[in-house]
């Protein structure tokens, strides 16, 4: 028996047909759009195309040489104001507290000296010499207080200026107990100073050289960073007069013309800027150099030979005080009098060479007169020194200190050799910044020139090319 199959009422309609290839779009269907480009492919390919025609690469050589003359005045900017700010700092900041520096160390051991100069006179101490103390003390005090404010924060020479301001007040203090113990005739006033003297000698001496020899330092970068030759801007201002004249030699092979105004003011501006620069920087460098040669390295030294005077004067009033109380390290030797030889030593030598240094007549004559006052102390000295020996103090101290009877002490020969390096260190003084004033003045206007000139040249270049695409018109 037939069994019959019927859809199901559920099913609805008839199975669909078995799946086939695509047949694909119709011959009228539209194609699928291309894929989109990135703007930086759109605009390469846009430099391609117009690269293949003389106004667009009159566009981009015009470009080119704006931004290569713009490059050119943005480095000589930058370069240069790194030199001028180096230079004022020359002769507005670091030298000034490198000569502060050298003034607290003189003043500090002009006090000990004053002070040892004080005691020896005993309970009528003469009040020029206590006004010197003082003078000196305060004059430390106050550079202090004004390299505190001017030193960057941290670093060596804010260590040392905390480390003088809190051991200055106690030196004072031991001057003051030995004044007080030497006017009641008590034998430990000399103590007294000659524990003062070791503070001053161990502790507040040193740290005044080392804050001396970090600002002195300081001022040898700055020296360094405004002489430094701006390489950068040199390379930039060469590269751009190349590029410019190659321009107006191509404009001269396509158009047979010999200028184009524009590109002609443009390399006259570029080659002002460098030419300035080459010839500013060149004096600057000079002036520097001279500052430094014949200003800084004298005053180093005339202040290294004024400080070995002073402490040679503090240690042969010493020698008097202590009267052979403290040994040297051979156990025999008085200890002040071999330091006093020692500093005398470093004075002969210190004075030799700023001789050597002085390169004028106004330089050279207070160093020879500290040469005649030096050989002038040292007999005076030894005259003295001989009368100590033999037990004659009374004798050997107006032969020191002086009075009325003893004109020709080896004080009076200090004071001059005092007062000639004093001579001698403003005249250097005064060398170093006119020195120093003529190198940064040299400078003046390179910054603001170069920025304006280099606007200029840009400015002309595209008006040159500009000259030139206006033809295609």
């Amino acid at each position: 028996m037939a069994i019959t199959t019927r859809a199901s009422a559920s099913g609805g309609g008839a199975s669909a047909p078995p799946a086939g290839p695509d047949p694909g779009p119709g011959p009228g269907a539209a194609a699928p759009p291309p894929g989109r480009s990135t703007a930086w492919a759109e605009g390469v390919e846009r430099l391609r195309a117009a690269a293949t025609t003389e106004p667009g690469r009159l566009r981009i050589i015009g470009a080119v040489l704006a931004a290569l003359v713009v490059l050119f005045g943005a480095v000589a900017v930058w370069e240069i104001s790194g030199r001028v700010t180096a230079a004022d700092d020359v002769v507005g900041r670091s030298q000034p507290l490198s000569a502060d520096a050298a003034s607290i160390y003189r003043s500090l051991a002009d006090a000990d000296t004053a002070s040892s100069s004080g005691f020896l006179a005993g309970a009528q101490e003469p009040r020029e010499v206590r006004r010197r103390y003082e003078k000196d003390i305060a004059n430390a005090s106050r550079l202090l207080v004004s390299a505190a404010a001017n030193t960057g924060a941290g670093g060596e020479s804010r260590k040392e200026i905390a480390l003088l301001g809190e051991q200055l007040p106690r030196y004072t203090g031991l001057i003051e107990q030995a004044r007080a113990t030497n006017r009641q005739g008590l034998p430990l006033g000399g103590a007294y100073l000659r524990y003062a003297n070791e503070q001053m000698s161990t502790v507040l001496l040193p740290a005044a050289q080392r804050l001396y020899e970090a600002e002195t330092g300081r001022l040898y970068a700055d020296y360094d960073a405004a002489r430094s030759w701006p390489l950068a801007a040199s390379g930039a201002g060469l590269l751009a007069l190349a590029a410019l004249v190659w321009a107006q030699r191509r404009n001269y092979l396509h158009t047979n013309r010999v200028f184009n105004h524009g590109l002609l003011a443009a390399t006259a501006a570029a080659a002002v800027v460098l030419l300035w620069l080459t010839v500013g920087h060149s004096v600057a460098r000079a002036g520097l150099g001279e500052a430094r040669a014949h200003g800084q390295e004298s005053l180093k030294v005339l202040n290294d030979a004024r400080i070995a005077s002073l402490q040679a004067r503090a240690n042969e009033n010493l020698t008097l005080i202590a009267r052979g109380a403290v040994l040297a390290e051979d156990k025999k030797s008085d200890k002040y009098d071999v330091d006093y030889a020692r500093d005398m030593k470093q004075l002969d030598e210190g004075l030799a060479r700023a001789l050597r240094l002085a390169d004028d007549a106004s330089g050279r004559e207070p160093v020879t007169q500290a040469v005649a006052g030096v050989a002038q102390w040292k007999q005076r000295h030894a005259a003295a020194r001989e009368s100590d020996i033999k037990g004659d103090y009374e004798l050997a101290l107006p032969q020191v200190i002086g009075d009325e009877q003893h004109k020709d002490s080896s004080g009076a020969s200090f004071d001059t050799v005092d007062a000639s390096l004093e001579r001698a260190v403003a005249h250097e003084q005064s060398q170093f910044t006119r020195a120093a004033r003529g190198g940064l003045g040299a400078l003046d206007g390179l910054v603001t020139g170069a920025a304006a000139l280099a606007v200029v040249g840009a400015a002309a270049a595209l008006l040159g090319i500009g000259r030139r695409l206006s033809e295609y018109r």
